[in-house]
């Protein structure tokens, strides 16, 4: 197995491209697809008390797995571990569909979510060994795409399979996707893994992992299964918050730690972290249980609420594109959070006000304003923290603060879940009127055959009930303003703004898990750098600032001769080419043009470096980490010797497994 991916030919690179992109596709939209489907399942299971937990057992999976599988993947081999990852997926989403009980869905929902996580964190990794760093800016777009569409798409999808199949085909539908996935990644994948072993922080996991079930059971057992003076939750509750307490004193001792507690003596740092757990928490709280009051009280069909959830979707997509494009130009970003947050707040009390009385037009507006207040805080913690960490930190900053919105948006289902749990059974019991089956009250499609006259106090239950679900959210979105009050305005660095306005500004709000490793997070700032220069490709101005006596051609070919053979320095022209869809003999001329300048030596048809090429070489190598310093001047490292070695690496990579760096018109360069 290799440590160092090799170049391979674009038909590889984009069966492998579309296999991840699919990949990513499916977990994606699991996050979201079940929210219409919820009240179906339900009705169908029963269980409503575990209703939340359909999607927090999958976030929290998911969540736990994104901390491991990087460092498995780095001991054990990327394609190894997606291959993993494609499975219990697949598994996950078999279970899910076979469920005839809601615990065993939701310990189904657990393994597909494990999966997931293995997915996205993997997917990242391999999209890096087998697409070169200049074109990986576009790709990048292509995954914040995938994570912004699933948002829109999740919930049509999951109301379009219950009224058009099953609800159980929102699962069934991963499995030949997956399958096709499974094959075309096992063909196409190369085989990677570090250099260096990572440290692993097994016990960090554990106990972060311990606590936070823990907790999030607390909010959903309390008040529902337990009284909350009970003995278990009370011992739950204190179990949970020494595990966290553990986690601390373990991360400060761990040689690679989860969340290095050194991160949190920065103020800026631990506001970024806080606000991306009230972000997550408000969202997906408020996805997960806006479907039940549109069938419920609404009476649309599970599609027709899909439907009806876009204006939320719509509302936050639109923000958070334009924040990044303004955070992008003018590098300002503290009053975005500060406003998001109030509107947060107000989309919720507005939310709590809604009755069975309330035109569509009118809870339109509403869930505007609430996915308007999500998208103003989304990109501004990930933007933040990438300007002010340390080298060091960049990978587990960036990841931390992707792993606390995750974890906000299982605490945010389980809380909202909770209180809908304890609230429906006490406004139902007075609503039912005599004669009528109880039982009717409790499915969509039971309330629905219901007279009017019998169907509006049932309808009004349930829309009581979410009123207090969406009123208790508003505290929350109080502590969120606070806490953005606190957000101190630092200047961002070059790449954090171009970060900030790549991809539309979707990447950052919509990205996925960030990885733990810093020169990995770098590597995708560098890449976006080059994507958005505004010359067009760097490559020839860095050839000019070099001051080398070379062509355009001459120094692609000999870029090509480094990266063409198997060991690099000697390469034949079918190496060479091997990936061009242009005959070997076409460069010919051209090889033969530097053998007689003395910069290629030929034997037997291969051409090596000579002493002065491999001068050449090295010159256009320090060309380009004088080009890549100069964007990356505001970084201002604590340990320069380590951001300095990964700036040399990335470096020769743009030439290694560069994709023509100078041009892309390989016959122009031939002379043909």
């Amino acid at each position: 197995m290799d440590t160092e991916a090799q170049p391979v030919g674009n038909a590889t690179k984009n069966a492998v491209v579309v296999a991840i992109m699919l990949g990513m596709l499916l977990a994606a939209l699991d996050q979201t697809i079940v929210a219409t489907a919820l009240p179906t399942i339900v009705s169908d299971l029963g269980g409503a008390n575990h209703l939340s937990w359909v999607v927090t057992a999958y976030l929290l999976a998911e969540t736990i797995m994104t901390a491991l599988i990087g460092k498995f993947g780095d001991l054990y081999g990327r394609k190894r571990m997606f291959l993993i990852s494609v499975v219990l997926f697949l598994a996950g989403s078999a279970l899910c569909g076979m469920a005839d009980s809601m615990l065993w869905l939701v310990g189904s929902r657990a393994v597909q979510g494990l999966g997931a996580g293995g997915l996205m964190v993997t997917a990242t990794a391999v999209i890096a060994d087998v697409v070169p760093l200049a074109q990986r800016g576009k790709y990048q777009g292509f995954i914040g795409s995938v994570f912004g569409v699933s948002t829109v798409a999740g919930p049509l999808l999951g109301g379009l399979f219950v009224d058009q199949l099953s609800w159980r085909w929102a699962f069934y539908v991963n499995l030949p996707l997956g399958v096709l996935v499974l094959v075309i990644a096992a063909i196409t994948l190369p085989s990677v893994k570090a250099a260096v072993k990572p440290a692993i922080d097994y016990l960090g996991i554990l106990l972060i992992g311990l606590g936070a079930t823990g907790l999030t059971l607390v909010t959903t057992w309390g008040g529902n299964e337990y009284d909350w003076t009970s003995p278990t939750i009370i011992a739950m509750a204190v179990g949970s918050i020494m595990a966290l307490i553990l986690f601390v004193l373990v991360e400060l001792r761990a040689a690679e730690p989860l969340l290095p507690m050194r991160l949190f003596k920065s103020g800026v740092f631990s506001v970024c972290a806080l606000l991306s757990f009230i972000i997550g928490f408000a969202m997906l709280g408020g996805v997960t249980f806006l479907p039940t009051y549109l069938q419920y009280v609404h009476g649309a069909s599970a599609t027709e609420s899909g439907l009806q959830m876009l204006p939320l979707v719509v509302g936050l997509l639109v923000a958070s594109i334009g924040v990044g494009q303004l955070i992008s130009k003018t590098g300002h970003y503290r009053w975005f959070p500060v406003a998001g947050t109030i509107l947060i707040g107000g989309g919720l009390y507005l939310l709590s006000l809604l009755d069975n009385h309330t035109s569509y037009l009118h809870t339109a507006g509403d869930m505007v304003v609430l996915g308007l207040g999500i998208g103003l805080c989304m990109p501004v913690p990930t933007v933040v923290v990438q300007s002010t960490v340390d080298y060091k930190d960049l990978g587990v900053a960036t990841s931390g603060v992707s792993f606390l919105r995750t974890m906000g948006s299982s605490f945010g289902v389980a809380v909202f879940g909770s209180i809908y749990a304890t609230q429906l059974p006490e406004k139902l019991a007075g609503a039912v009127a005599p004669g009528i089956d109880p039982r009717l009250a409790l499915s969509v499609d039971g309330v629905r055959s219901l007279p009017a006259a019998a169907r509006e106090p049932i309808t009004a239950a349930y829309a009581d009930a979410l009123h207090v679900v969406f009123l208790a959210a508003v505290p929350v979105a109080a502590v969120g303003f606070l806490v953005a009050l606190l957000l101190k305005e630092v200047p961002l660095r070059d790449t954090a703004r171009v970060s900030a306005g790549g991809n539309s500004g979707v990447g950052e709000s919509f990205a996925a898990p960030a990885s733990f490793d810093s020169e990995h997070e770098l590597q995708k700032l560098v890449a976006l750098v080059v994507q958005k220069h505004k010359g067009g490709h760097p490559g020839p101005e860095v050839l000019a600032a070099s001051g080398l006596p070379l062509s355009l051609a001459q120094t692609w070919m000999i870029m090509r001769v480094f990266r063409g053979g198997a060991d690099s320095g000697s390469a034949t022209l079918q190496e060479i080419t091997g990936d061009l869809k242009v005959p070997p003999g076409v460069f010919e001329p051209l090889a033969g043009q530097l053998v007689a300048d003395g910069y290629l030596s030929e034997t037997l048809g291969h051409y090596r470096f000579t002493p002065t090429g491999l001068e050449m070489f090295q010159r256009f190598v320090g060309a380009w980490r004088v080009w890549l310093l100069a964007r990356l001047q505001d970084w201002e490292m604590d340990n320069a010797e380590d951001f300095s070695a990964a700036v040399d690496r990335i470096a020769e990579q743009m030439i290694k497994t560069g994709q023509d760096l100078t041009t892309g018109k390989h016959a122009e360069l031939a002379g043909v």
